[in-house]
């Protein structure tokens, strides 16, 4: 086969420069997710310069040229057909904004029994104390049954919030400890196959209902949103999705309509589970924070509507983050191939 070598060339190096350039991003960037235009527009670069190889062979006075298409053809050849996994680099910002998003929808279910169950809690916390006063010693963590919430207003305005001075690292400590602890204890639950999960997320919603409904009877709404919402809009979501862990794990252990076993059923879902439970700890150690250095403090120190108005911000963008953040792709793998990678809305 004759061919000028010099048009031939010119004509074919736009497309060696493309595919050297996409090897280069692949290779330099073990994040980077093809699209699916570009998996194919990167196969037939790969096909094109194969053959453009082929062609060249016949050339002998040329070895600088088909060296150069050889390592190309190589690389592309080995970025298609490694079966071996890739190993990335643990990328904190990618976790945060984009795997721990998309494994908490991936489980939304789990999320949505979390609710339903708390909410039989709070309402049966409400109508419990709204009918049966006395009931509030059962059901109030220790402490809140013998406050007035009027009282409790009044004192609070008064001490201005100079109780905690000097002690706000030490109490936010303290806090992100004890929640810390309440999360896992509630994902480990799942290992009763769900049920003292239930429990703890019922006995929650008992408490929230009670407390709430107290403040509220006694004229002091304005004082229970300023005093929850700053940090209870992170704080219990937080419980939440590490009760939604637990039923993950619950799932895993019940395998209903599932054939595989046991351990392959609690493998599948390991990295699911670790996942959630790191994203409630980093809440709940915002959460901490917030109770702490702003939730203390209430009238005249911090108006109340200021106090409404964060919690109702950190909520906006707790649910936006939750529902929306890396939905600008999910990563779909095809068998024996690494570059076999594209995006779908999702």
């Amino acid at each position: 086969m004759i061919i000028d070598l010099d048009k031939f060339v010119s004509a074919e190096r736009p497309h060696w420069t493309e595919l050297e350039s996409l090897l280069d991003r692949v290779e330099g960037d073990t994040h980077f997710v093809m699209p699916l235009e570009t998996l194919r527009r990167f196969h037939y670069l790969y096909e094109r310069t194969s053959a453009d190889l082929a062609k060249l062979t016949t050339f002998a006075a040329e070895p600088e040229l088909r060296r150069y298409l050889e390592t190309l053809v190589a690389r592309a050849y080995a970025e298609i057909h490694e079966t071996r996994l890739q190993q990335h680099r643990f990328a904190p910002l990618d976790w945060f904004f984009r795997t721990l998003p998309q494994t908490f929808r991936r489980h939304l279910r789990a999320f949505w029994l979390t609710v339903a169950i708390t909410m039989v809690g709070v309402l049966f916390g409400l109508f419990a104390t709204v009918f049966d006063p006395e009931s509030r010693h059962a059901m109030m963590p220790f402490g809140h049954d013998r406050l007035n919430p009027a009282d409790r207003v009044a004192r609070e305005e008064k001490g201005g919030g100079g109780h905690l001075a000097g002690q706000h690292g030490s109490f936010s400590s303290m806090l992100m400890t004890h929640n810390t602890k309440v999360s896992i204890f509630t994902l480990a639950l799942g290992m009763t196959w769900g049920v003292g999960t239930i429990l703890v997320l019922f006995s929650n919603g008992v408490m929230l209902g009670a407390i709430c409904v107290d403040y509220v009877m006694a004229g002091q709404t304005k004082f229970l949103l300023g005093w929850l919402m700053p940090h209870g809009v992170i704080e219990i979501p937080a419980i939440l999705i590490a009760a939604q862990a637990g039923f993950v794990l619950a799932g895993a252990l019940i395998g209903r309509g599932q054939r595989a076993t046991l351990a392959t059923r609690l493998r599948a879902v390991s990295r699911d589970v670790l996942t959630l439970i790191c994203g409630v700890a980093l809440m709940l150690v915002w959460a901490g924070i917030i109770e702490s250095f702003l939730s203390q403090y209430h009238e005249p120190v911090l108006p109340y509507a200021v106090k409404i108005a964060f919690g109702g911000v950190e909520l906006g963008l707790l649910v936006l983050f939750l529902a929306r953040a890396g939905r600008h792709g999910s990563k779909f793998k095809v068998q024996g191939s690494k570059l076999g990678q594209f995006e779908a809305a999702g």
